[in-house]
C-alpha cells in the first residue's frame, strides 16, 4: 500500500479556522476603534465647562440666591402637568406680585431645558403653561425677574398631584 506523500492531504491556508480566527481580532479591534475616534469627534459633550474658575464663581452667587429665599421662609406647591403649570405660595409669598421665572433643566440632555414665565392671576395663584414633552427628570429653578432670591429642586415628571417646592 503506497503512503500518501504529506502534500496530498494538506488543505490550503485559507480553509482553515486558525488563519481566518487570528485574521478576525485585530480586523474587530479597528472596527471598533474607528467607532471611538469618530463618535470622540463628531459628538459634543454638553456637560463639560469650560470655564471652572467663572464656573464657580456662579455656584457661589447661586447659593447666595437660595440662602436668601430660606431666610424668607417661602414655602410653596407646585403643580406640573401635560402642558401647564400652578404654584401656589403657603408662606413667603413675594410682595410685589410680579411675574416669576419657572427653568425646567433636563439632567442629561441641555437641548430640551426651557422656561415658564408665570403670572399671579386674582385668587394669587401663579400659572403658566409649555408645549415640551416634560417626561423624566428635571432640575427645576424657580426666580423672581429681579433674581433675588432661588428655589431649586430636582423632580421626576410627570406628577399627579402637587409637591413641595421649598428651598
Amino acid at each position: 500500500m503506497p503512503h500518501p506523500s504529506p502534500r496530498e492531504d494538506t488543505k490550503p491556508w485559507y480553509k482553515h479556522f486558525w488563519p481566518w480566527f487570528l485574521i478576525c481580532v485585530p480586523l474587530t479591534s479597528m472596527f471598533f476603534t474607528a467607532n471611538f475616534v469618530r463618535f470622540a469627534v463628531t459628538t459634543e459633550d454638553s456637560l463639560v465647562i469650560d470655564d471652572y474658575y467663572k464656573e464657580g464663581r456662579g455656584i457661589n452667587a447661586r447659593l447666595d440666591k437660595i440662602e436668601r429665599a430660606k431666610r424668607l421662609t417661602i414655602t410653596s406647591e407646585l403643580l406640573v402637568s401635560n402642558d401647564t403649570v400652578e404654584l401656589k405660595f403657603l408662606s413667603g409669598q413675594p410682595e410685589t406680585g410680579t411675574a416669576l421665572e419657572l427653568t425646567f433643566f433636563h439632567v442629561t440632555q441641555q437641548t430640551k431645558d426651557f422656561t415658564v414665565l408665570l403670572a399671579k392671576d386674582a385668587s394669587g395663584t401663579y400659572r403658566g403653561s409649555f408645549e415640551q414633552d416634560i417626561k423624566g427628570k428635571w432640575r427645576v429653578t424657580l426666580m423672581p425677574l429681579d433674581q433675588v432670591w432661588k428655589i431649586q429642586q430636582k423632580v421626576s415628571l410627570p406628577q399627579r398631584t402637587a409637591f413641595t417646592f421649598n428651598p
